[in-house]
């Protein structure tokens, strides 16, 4: 540990956002690829138990089907990976929910049960970073169940229609590769590209760390796509020319183009041939270290390498302890005092205050305000459209698949308006096995809902995280170790250009890592100072020393941007 000392001083609260909270944002470039799949996978499970007269079922392939909504971020063959691994997550939660649901009935201990499974799949989902839309399928499929009817003879049916529909939701997902293999690389750099040229246009502290993030997360995704095809190297090179721009400044000579970037982004983006750059300041038609560092991560050390680091996310020294802490007592007394006010199934209560919890307080207030307007939207929205789905089960079906495409429609543009289509769906589930009065479910929902929430954040607040400000100073460290290996390496002629180009990726991921850990922290309550100059100093120093080994690469460095770029080690 750095031994650059950490101001001190009363831990305090800080003011939680309200109209930001609820403000619409622009949709996602791939909104629509998880609203379709969603869709697809659910629509043949859901029609064929309904050509058998087993709609009753469909709660079951429900929980495989959601799986399609995994994934949609990562080359296909991590894709294919990653959702089995949800498919068989899905499954064991599924499990132990139908045993537990078939074992007692009491509500005390299905609360637990619930609560327990809720604070595991949080830990577990942030740990293996699956991305959206995270913890919050797994907990509220689960804990449905627990409150299902259950007998045991049933439990391996009902997990065998589980499994079934999770085969046909990865079938839905690796499906897209067969039409288009490197579909998500290219829209990983069309993003970069996009974000370097916001950089170039308008330098500064904000655009430069979007910057970073946009390539770091290009370069994990082509690092993990598999083999090299001609597509992939044309990626590579527009990814060294987005590094580019992004780290150095902008020359006189209109060295970096703003311009020219986004053209690049734009064909990237299509569906026609990638671009194929020329080359970036001081490379080889072909990117250095790219296949050496693919290679590695296959090799059994390059494994161990990454269970190891799986282990210390997961490990007693954890950041995401305290979250996880926050979860199980939040859900737990979210679901007791649910119950306590004659809540007969408060599951809702419990997904309710588990969808809360976030990197921080104040990201969880956000969320506590977006389920809560959301939920009470989408309780209306549910008391219009119940009866037209009690027009025939066909009708219900068709309900759910429509509310199943708005809510991923919606939801990237806010939390807040993709829960009013959430809420009928989960409603609308309800009614394959059987009718229920409206005003009980209409009735139990708000209450779920908003005790879920004040309870939730009530949680959030009293457990304190302290290792907030512990992971900015790990951050600043490993950021210092980067830059200073990236120094060495840039000033050594002798070093391997494969060396080099993996201590300035390395200098990148520290970069992004310190922004994430520094946000994080600036949104946590009871913790003490943050040391800003330091952070401030360390990424300044940090861009600096990227901007410099930038322009240095290939085997001899020297290419004649390289005079305008600062000398390493320059402060």
């Amino acid at each position: 540990m750095t031994d650059t000392p950490v101001r001190s001083e009363r831990p305090s609260a800080r003011a939680l956002p309200l109209a930001s909270a609820l403000r619409l944002a622009r949709p996602s470039d791939t909104w629509f690829k998880p609203a379709l799949s969603v869709v697809v996978a659910s629509a043949a499970p859901q029609l064929t138990l309904l050509a058998m007269g087993r709609p009753d079922l469909v709660m079951y392939t429900m929980a495989g089907s959601l799986c399609a909504l995994y994934g949609h971020g990562l080359p296909y063959a991590r894709r294919a990976g990653a959702v089995a691994g949800v498919v068989l997550g899905m499954t064991a939660s599924l499990a132990v929910s139908l045993v537990t649901a078939s074992l007692t009935g009491s509500t005390a201990v299905l609360i637990a049960v619930g609560a327990l499974l809720a604070a595991a799949q949080k830990v577990v989902c942030d740990a293996t970073r699956i991305g959206p839309p995270g913890h919050v399928i797994f907990t509220f499929v689960s804990s449905a169940a627990l409150f299902a009817p259950q007998r045991p003879e049933q439990i391996p049916g009902h997990l065998a229609l589980t499994l079934g529909a999770g085969a046909f939701a990865w079938l839905v997902a690796v499906a897209p590769a067969l039409v288009r293999r490197e579909g998500p690389e290219r829209r990983a750099v069309a993003r970069a590209l996009e974000a370097a040229a916001v950089c170039a246009a308008d330098p500064g502290p904000r655009t430069r760390s979007a910057a970073a993030a946009a390539v770091h997360a290009a370069w994990q995704c082509l690092l993990a796509s598999g083999r090299p095809t001609p597509v992939r190297r044309s990626l590579e090179r527009l990814v060294v020319h987005a590094e580019a721009a992004f780290a150095a400044p902008r020359t006189g000579d209109g060295t970096v183009d703003p311009d020219r970037l986004r053209a690049w982004a734009a064909l990237t983006r299509a569906r026609g041939p990638v671009p194929t750059p020329p080359p970036a300041p001081g490379t080889a038609d072909e990117l250095y270290g790219i296949d050496a560092e693919r290679a590695a991560r296959r090799t059994p050390g390059g494994r161990r390498a990454a269970r190891r680091a799986l282990l210390r996310r997961l490990g007693p020294g954890s950041p995401l302890l305290p979250v996880a802490v926050r979860t199980l007592a939040g859900c737990a007394l979210a679901g007791y005092l649910c119950a306590a006010l004659g809540v007969g199934r408060p599951y809702w209560a419990i997904v309710t205050a588990a969808s809360l919890y976030q990197a921080n307080i104040t990201l969880s207030w956000n969320r506590a305000l977006q389920r809560t307007l959301g939920n009470l939207l989408g309780v209306l929205v549910f008391a219009a459209v119940l009866p037209v789905s009690r027009i025939s089960p066909l009708a219900l079906v068709c309900c759910c698949l429509f509310f199943s495409f708005a809510a991923e429609a919606l939801i990237t543009r806010n939390y807040w308006l993709g829960s009013v289509a959430v809420t009928p769906m989960a409603l609308l589930v309800l009614e394959f096995g059987g009718s229920h009065p409206a005003g009980e479910l209409i009735g139990d929902r708000i209450l779920d809902t908003v005790l879920g929430a004040a309870v939730g954040f009530l949680a959030a607040t009293l457990v304190t995280n302290r290792r907030a400000a512990g992971r900015v100073e790990r951050a600043l460290d490993a950021l210092d170790r980067a830059r200073a290996d990236a120094e060495r390496t840039g000033a050594d002629p002798g070093a391997a250009p494969a060396t080099r180009d993996r201590a300035r990726r390395t200098l990148t991921a520290s970069l992004v890592e310190l922004r994430e850990a520094g946000d994080t922290a600036a949104g946590e309550w009871w913790q003490r100072a943050l040391p800003e100059q330091r952070l401030l100093a360390a990424e300044q120093a940090g861009h600096r020393t990227l901007a410099a080994t930038a322009q240095r690469r290939g085997p001899g460095g020297d290419s004649p941007a390289a005079a305008h770029a600062p000398s390493i080690g320059a402060e």
